[in-house]
């Protein structure tokens, strides 16, 4: 843990943070992140506040503070009325450019006295930091499976199964795993998302006196090799047991080739084909 402050402490002070004017700029480092954020299409404030996990109250004084400066426009959505989305003025995409190149020249004066080796040292060092801190900060969270969350999630996994299957995929010649069939009581679905945006999905159907059926398991493409499938698979064991079933199965077809080592990395063993899903190769079973 004192490692982990002292890294910490290092950090903050380099970047600047502690400093009311960030890149020798007339605002804070949260303003100055926030219109990064907005980024030149804009962006709904629901996204923004998600995505910094920032309350709503702090949310807003930031966006006040530019508008005031004449730095944004926050109004309603053109396709929903309901949504405030905030966007970048002509100053305020100016201002941006001019917080670009002299973040550019921040991440150059951490560098430049290094030689060639400590530089690809630091820079491997980041991208491991920065992998395992969002590994650290997924949240995994049952949702309806009719939400807009896990609707996303399973349009995003039927895509990628059409893409990987040599005859493409079909839903409607695959088990079913219809809605009501992943909603409490008869199921449960789990949604993980990554700084407010979903990363992956997974789902379970309950069986009477027969084991549960793990189903749509998905992560995100640039999610992945960050634990997320592990993390999902592990809640939806804990949630098997809290319902009472002592053995959960699942299939896969041979082109996730990742999903199959994960499965067996996981405890799972191979065992003979226990349904007639039409694109499964191998099916797996695990006792909990």
């Amino acid at each position: 843990m004192r490692r982990v402050r002292r890294f910490n402490r290092t950090v903050t002070q380099r970047v600047g943070a502690l400093h009311d004017h960030y890149l020798a700029r007339d605002r804070p480092l949260g303003e100055s992140r926030l219109l990064w954020e907005i980024g030149e299409h804009g962006c709904e404030v629901r996204r923004l506040r998600a995505r910094l996990e920032l309350d709503s109250g702090y949310l807003s004084r930031l966006l006040r503070s530019l508008e005031a400066d004449a730095l944004i426009e926050v109004r309603p959505s053109d396709g929903d009325g309901r949504v405030r989305s905030a966007r970048l003025t002509k100053k305020g995409a100016a201002e941006r450019t001019v917080l670009d190149r002299r973040s550019a020249a921040l991440a150059w004066s951490m560098l430049e006295r290094l030689d060639d080796d400590q530089r690809r040292r630091l820079v491997a060092a980041m991208d491991d930091v920065d992998r395992l801190l969002t590994a650290a900060l997924v949240q995994i969270d049952s949702v309806d499976p009719a939400h807009r969350d896990a609707q996303r999630c399973l349009n995003e996994y039927f895509a990628e199964l059409d893409r990987r299957f040599d005859a493409g995929f079909d839903p409607a010649r695959s088990i079913s795993a219809n809605l009501d069939e992943m909603r409490p009581p008869a199921g449960a679905f789990l949604v993980a998302k990554s700084h407010g945006d979903v990363v992956g999905c997974g789902a379970l159907k309950f069986h009477a006196r027969a084991p549960a059926e793990i189903k749509r398991m998905w992560v995100d493409r640039r999610a992945r090799r960050l634990g997320v499938g592990r993390r999902l698979l592990a809640e939806l064991e804990q949630r098997a047991l809290a319902n009472g079933t002592r053995t959960v199965r699942l299939e896969t077809n041979e082109a996730l080739s990742e999903a199959i080592a994960m499965y067996r990395a996981a405890g799972y063993r191979e065992v003979d084909a226990f349904n007639d899903e039409a694109y499964a190769h191998h099916w797996f079973e695990k006792r909990l």
